[in-house]
């Protein structure tokens, strides 16, 4: 059993952790708090990849007051030499005598190896502390990491009566600033924003961070199969943001035009499934790409593509109290299935908030499927 002041200092980096959730992609986010008993002598935490961890910002802090202390950190310290030295062995110059972490890191490089390395040095370890917090904090790295494919969370808006957008196509804008606002910080925590070509032609969105700096934008994603992204469309001119298309053209001349762009890649799939897109290669290809978190601001046909295929982990709805009327565009495109009220819900409610005049509603997948 963990104490008290031990909890206290895992939340404290915890919340430390949560700071660079806007900047740490590929990198995990992790916070760390280095104290003798409740006293604080030094914290810190991860900000962006190829900058110090956090236990070098939290050992820097202390200084000598180091020796002797705990450091609580949220991920295992790691134990190998990539564009930074090993935490592991900061800690054991620094003189620490025990080191809690909230969970293993399971990426094959660390695995075990550095809580060994602090064990092998002398230095009490334990780890399990808040662990079920540690993982959500870094669901998408962990996805990378364990299943090889990003945690994708849906992203979608509807009128109270259900639709997206006018007969015509017009959406904007369905809701407030309030709930676009808070869809700019889902935006910023993101690795990618994954969208499909009918929602290019129809809207021409620009996918990025606009309302507050960031310090790394996220990368776009564009299924377009047969590459009809019209190259003065946002995505493509504005170089604001790294943008991948995929496609299933593969005559490499009409890859041009958009390679001029610096801030464009183009990534043609092995496999395809017909003239769509294989969506779970894609995935692979993206975790491939150090892309752990994924955002889905699509169409219907594409939201329901990814639906069909069981590869949302979550969605994120927002909700008007505007009413558009028919015929509009519904939300999602599935066929009637005669006996689905008989079936058990395939999402559950995680929270519900009330955004201005929005509600903001967040499901994730049922443990029963």
């Amino acid at each position: 059993m963990f104490s008290d002041t031990a909890i206290r200092m895992m939340q404290n980096a915890l919340a430390l952790a949560r700071l660079g959730r806007f900047s740490t992609s590929p990198n995990p986010r992790v916070g760390c708090v280095v104290a003798h008993g409740g006293q604080i002598v030094g914290q810190g935490y991860h900000l962006k990849a190829g900058e110090p961890h956090a236990e070098v910002h939290a050992l820097r802090q202390a200084g000598t007051m180091a020796k002797g202390a705990t450091a609580y950190v949220t991920l295992e310290p790691c134990s190998h030499y990539g564009r930074t030295p090993p935490c592991a062995k900061a800690l054991i110059e620094s003189g620490v005598k025990r080191v809690v972490a909230a969970m293993a890191d399971p990426n094959p490089l660390v695995a075990g190896k550095g809580l060994a390395m602090l064990s092998a040095a002398g230095i009490q370890t334990e780890s399990g502390l808040l662990e079920h917090e540690a993982r959500e904090l870094n669901r998408g790295f962990l996805s990378r990491i364990e299943r090889n494919r990003p945690y994708i969370r849906l992203k979608c808006a509807t009128s109270l009566d259900g639709k997206t957008a006018l007969s015509d196509g017009q959406s904007q804008w369905i809701t407030g600033e309030t709930a676009r606002n808070d869809v700019q910080q889902m935006r910023a925590e993101s690795c990618a924003i994954l969208t499909g070509i009918g929602t290019v032609l129809a809207d021409n969105p620009r996918l990025n961070v606009r309302t507050f700096p960031t310090l790394r934008q996220p990368i776009r994603v564009l299924l377009d199969s047969q590459l009809r992204t019209p190259l003065d469309s946002h995505l493509v001119s504005d170089g604001q943001s790294p943008t991948l298309i995929v496609t299933l053209a593969d005559d490499q001349a009409r890859w041009q035009p958009y390679l001029a762009y610096p801030h464009i890649d183009i990534v043609r799939p092995s496999e395809s499934i017909g003239q769509r897109i294989d969506l779970k290669q894609l995935l692979t290809i993206l975790a491939g790409k150090g892309i752990g978190e994924l955002m889905i601001e699509a169409g219907p046909t594409l939201n329901t593509a990814f639906l069909k295929a069981n590869l949302v982990d979550e969605i994120v709805l927002y909700q008007s109290p505007k009413i558009l009327g028919n015929p509009g565009k519904m939300l999602f495109d599935f066929d009637e299935c005669p006996d689905i009220l008989q079936h058990p819900p395939r999402w559950q409610s995680q929270s519900v908030e009330i955004l201005d005049t929005d509600i903001k509603w967040t499901l994730i997948r049922s443990a029963t499927i």
